[in-house]
């Protein structure tokens, strides 16, 4: 293993020239630190993390928890975690919990016992007001940035979120504008903030508009395509009355789609269809996704720039970053009464 006196005595300078110059430290010479960093890329030098973790007391390491790296709307938030922690020097260790309370405790402990410097959140959603790993965290001041709308039980840390509730309504009213009145909502998950604040966006653009909110028209619908497609069958078998259907997601608007589709029905000519979060999958279904785009790689942005704070002991506030509507083929004016 080629160590920095090895260095030292090829570059013939002293360790702590080669320490420094590696380092990137000011005080020696820009010749010297690039002859001395190109010699020891020539001689196979690899920095022994571990032990500079033991005299810095940090690891130069942070911990990420998702559901899943399969779930298309977090892929761009966590490429842009892992982008920006790169370019500060940080490594960052990525664990799944897939959903799972329980889950994400151990995937948090076993972050915390390889000593990570921080962590990111996407926190499992549940209704109890409190839960013993985030208390633990608190008590730890572990510094924390949660990725999404906080909850109770995290209430008391950083976190970055886009305004769902503007995004759901600027929807709603695109909708009403385009003369829809019976639009049919798909609801998320009844545990999740952002499902909540989505569902009172539709329900405040028509109360502005005058339109009554009924309760029939609402279809719960979670964030899935097999969701999603359960709720299209229910308002298929129903029969309800409908010329719109909004839904809290992109896959379950998908997954309603595809059911619309394969039942004959036209999208939007018989039936607009509109989601939420501008995955990539929303602008190539069989009919483009109208949708709400949230800003995934800013809102990974934000989190590493908060994270820089906590990291230095400094306050950091919550960032809530807008969302925007974004147009496709997917909806349409309501087809005029008795035209086949």
């Amino acid at each position: 293993m080629v160590r920095l006196k090895d260095i030292a005595a090829r570059g013939g300078v002293c360790v702590m020239t080669v320490s420094k110059a590696l380092r990137g430290a000011a005080d020696v010479a820009e010749p010297t630190r690039a002859r001395l960093k190109l010699l020891a890329q020539q001689m196979g030098y690899v920095p022994d993390f571990m032990a500079q973790s033991l005299r810095n007391r940090t690891t130069r390491l942070l911990g990420l928890v998702l559901s899943s790296l399969a779930n298309p709307i977090l892929a761009r938030t966590v490429s842009a975690i892992e982008d920006r922690a790169r370019e500060l020097g940080y490594d960052l260790i990525l664990m799944q919990d897939l959903n799972l309370a329980e889950s994400e405790e151990a995937c948090v402990r076993r972050l915390l016992s390889r000593r990570v410097d921080g962590l990111f959140i996407f926190p499992v959603y549940r209704l109890a007001p409190t839960a013993a790993i985030y208390e633990d965290l608190a008590r730890r001041r572990t510094p924390v940035v949660v990725l999404g709308q906080r909850a109770p039980f995290c209430a008391g840390f950083s976190n970055v979120e886009s305004d769902d509730l503007q995004g759901s309504v600027l929807l709603t009213r695109h909708l009403l504008e385009l003369g829809h009145k019976r639009i049919a909502y798909l609801c998320g998950p009844s545990s999740a903030p952002w499902a909540s604040e989505r569902l009172e966006g539709y329900r405040r653009a028509l109360r502005e508009a005058a339109v009554p909110c009924e309760d029939s028209l609402l279809f719960n619908a979670g964030s899935t395509l097999e969701e999603g497609e359960k709720a299209a069958h229910q308002i298929l078998r129903e029969g309800r009355s409908i010329t719109a259907v909004q839904s809290a997601s992109d896959l379950s608007a998908m997954g309603a789609a595809r059911v619309f589709l394969n039942q004959g029905l036209q999208i939007p000519k018989d039936l607009s269809v509109a989601g939420f979060g501008d995955i990539f999958m929303s602008e190539n279904f069989r009919v483009p996704l109208t949708t709400v785009h949230q800003p995934k790689w800013r809102v990974g942005a934000a989190a590493v720039e908060i994270m820089q704070k906590l990291l230095r002991g400094e306050p950091a506030e919550a960032r809530r970053l807008p969302a925007e509507i974004i147009l496709r083929a997917s909806t349409g004016p309501p087809k005029p009464p008795g035209q086949p």
